[in-house]
């Protein structure tokens, strides 16, 4: 039977809770940092050598659906009720709305050091210690809009920007590609024209603070924006029926992407299991 994923802007106050008190139990087990390390872990770049999966690959989206899947099924262990909702960032813009609110994962940073001091991750909750990250920090930061350096965050337009490209990927497969869903979704600078961040990016330095850089699934929000990227491929996918992910055949010897990158029935590092086996997850959640 599937579940469902709710818009977080649609939450009834009871909903909203019983994700908050999941997500804490599974930090309190000490589930949760193992979800920090894991995507510290695959975090590689364009610029490092060895398999690249997380980010500026191919692999970028159904690693991060897989990922995702593996934190709803530890929150559903401990409440089979609850599901990771989405942040509509194209509609919710603004550092009081969803889902900056004290019911569900508090507002921004304070002006001193970024500390977080409202909603039920807030340091002095004490149910909310960063325990693995990139700072020796424990608690957890925000910077919302870069008030230094304002930002916005990402646009319908911007959206539609990557959902009418008609192919998943495109050579050279990595963070410099020019066409192609993939890389116009996760946002990385895809031409002279274009700005430094698009979409996923985007929204990661918006947020600012543990959002930026291999730690950033120590801010609970890393879920509900990858959620709304996963609905965004779910989308993507509907409007281009047919299409698929690419490469379907790894790049061979010679090539700059040669055991660097995860073809279509290529197992997808560390769970076993392909980018093909996770195209479509219709029989287990679908989006409100």
């Amino acid at each position: 039977m599937t579940y469902v994923r709710k818009d977080a802007g649609t939450l009834t106050a009871t909903e909203k809770r019983r994700f908050v008190n999941a997500l804490l139990e599974v930090k309190r087990r000490g589930q949760y940092d193992e979800f920090v390390r894991t995507h510290i872990a695959y975090f590689p770049t364009d610029g490092e050598e060895g398999l690249r999966t997380a980010h500026m690959a191919p692999s970028f989206l159904p690693w991060h659906r897989r990922f995702l899947l593996d934190l709803e099924t530890a929150l559903r262990r401990v409440d089979s009720s609850v599901t990771v909702p989405y942040w509509d960032w194209t509609r919710d813009r603004t550092s009081t709305s969803v889902p900056w609110t004290a019911d569900l994962l508090g507002g921004d940073g304070r002006g001193s050091d970024r500390r977080v001091a409202t909603g039920p991750f807030a340091y002095r909750e004490g149910h909310w210690t960063i325990k693995e990250g990139v700072t020796e920090g424990e608690f957890l930061t925000r910077d919302l809009g870069r008030a230094r350096d304002p930002l916005e965050l990402p646009t319908k337009n911007d959206l539609e920007w990557a959902l009418r490209e008609p192919d998943y990927d495109a050579a050279p497969w990595d963070s410099t590609v020019t066409r192609g869903f993939r890389n116009r979704l996760e946002g990385w600078n895809t031409g002279q024209d274009s700005v430094s961040w698009r979409n996923h990016n985007l929204v990661h330095r918006w947020v600012g603070g543990a959002m930026l850089g291999g730690a950033s699934v120590n801010d609970p929000v890393f879920w509900l924006h990858h959620a709304f990227i996963d609905l965004q491929w779910y989308r993507w996918q509907r409007r281009h029926p047919g299409a698929r992910y690419l490469p379907a055949t790894p790049p061979g010897p010679g090539d700059a992407q040669h055991d660097r990158i995860v073809a279509r029935h290529q197992k997808l590092p560390p769970w076993d299991v392909t980018p093909d086996e996770l195209q479509d997850v219709g029989r287990i959640y679908r989006y409100a």
